[in-house]
């Protein structure tokens, strides 16, 4: 359990980290909504990306692991995207802002 807490603490680092760097990433919420945001974002890494990681395996390889960052993007997309849904106040706007924020939570979570 404290790992998860722990865990959950550095995704909603990363993405305030993202929110205030990247342009196209704006958030209008509460720390609450934040926290909520960045569980989502953990269950999404936990339950699409090793699926969508297999999936893209051959362009992974093909681009030296390049491609890892389209993967990263598409989840903070997907994340993005079910937090619009419950109204939580994070937008996204664009591919580079996806990108860009992909690369800041990968840096940043570690």
């Amino acid at each position: 359990m404290p790992r998860f807490l722990i865990r959950l603490i550095v995704n909603a680092i990363a993405l305030w980290v993202a929110i205030k760097i990247v342009p196209g990433i704006v958030y209008d919420g509460t720390n609450l909504s934040l926290l909520i945001i960045a569980l989502i974002f953990g269950v999404v890494n936990a339950l699409v990306r090793p699926l969508l990681v297999i999936l893209t395996c051959p362009l992974i390889v093909l681009t030296l692991g390049l491609f890892l960052l389209v993967v990263n993007g598409l989840m903070l997309s997907l994340t993005a995207w079910i937090s619009g849904i419950f109204n939580l106040g994070l937008y996204i706007d664009g591919f580079w802002a996806t990108l860009l924020g992909a690369v800041v939570v990968s840096i940043v979570s570690g």
